[in-house]
């Protein structure tokens, strides 16, 4: 019994820390950190709950592993009454935390953040177009020239950035694991996927939908710089394809 007992506290000694922790890792994006954040979230509640679950479990079997003439189960209204409040409070957590982030346009965007005449509301966006096709990608800036850079994506850090989403033939599937970015490309149809970059560096991106004998083949990258270097590869990109 001695042995449970500090198995447990040291159980809950590993998780009280690793909560109260303060994560040094900065957030590579806004959409990062807004899902890494909501994770975090549902962490603090999720432990606990499975710690105390795993404890009543642990102590039951201990307590009563030796009991050959078990006496049935009583009604207990309290009780009753106690987890199932407790639950819905749990849940009615879950859901505001979830639907902060999910209606947030960094996460799933939203039509409603362009005004009637198209432009978009946050200011200043830089504009990418990423199609798909059996088995590769062309990516392109349709707002500053229409100049394609094949597999490439170069974007400023710290600058919104939309990411217009669609396939020539198949289904396919726009992700940058790093950059929390996530989107279906549809065959004769546009979804755009928005974030702001914080972090500069290189991000691998591939294709999440088996389109193929080359699917594996499809991989792309995201460069997030500094505004400068943005501005300097973008004169450059422009004057190339004059």
């Amino acid at each position: 019994m001695q042995k449970t007992r500090l198995a447990l506290v040291s159980l809950l000694t590993v998780v009280v820390a690793g909560l109260v922790a303060d994560p040094v890792a900065a957030q590579t994006s806004a959409s990062a950190e807004l899902i890494h954040g909501l994770n975090g979230k549902l962490l603090t509640i999720a432990i606990p709950v499975t710690i105390l679950v795993e404890a009543i479990l642990i102590y039951t079997v201990v307590k009563f592993r030796n009991n050959d003439e078990p006496s049935p189960t009583k009604e207990n209204r309290r009780l009753e009454i106690t987890w199932t409040i407790a639950t819905a409070i749990i849940l009615l957590f879950v859901g505001v935390a979830s639907y902060g982030v999910l209606a947030n346009e960094n996460v799933s965007y939203q039509p409603q953040a362009e005004n009637a005449a198209g432009d978009a509301v946050d200011g200043d966006p830089v504009v990418v177009r990423a199609e798909a096709y059996q088995w590769g990608w062309e990516m392109s800036y349709p707002e500053a020239g229409n100049f394609s850079t094949g597999t490439k994506i170069v974007v400023p850090k710290d600058r919104p950035v939309h990411i217009r989403v669609t396939s020539r033939d198949v289904i396919h599937g726009f992700h940058v694991p790093e950059l929390a970015l996530k989107q279906d490309a549809f065959p004769g149809q546009v979804n755009t996927i928005k974030t702001v970059p914080y972090e500069t560096g290189t991000y691998q991106g591939y294709c999440t939908e088996y389109c193929g004998v080359a699917h594996s083949q499809m991989y792309f990258t995201v460069e997030v710089v500094s505004q400068e270097e943005y501005q300097q590869w973008l004169d450059e990109q422009q004057s190339s394809n004059e």
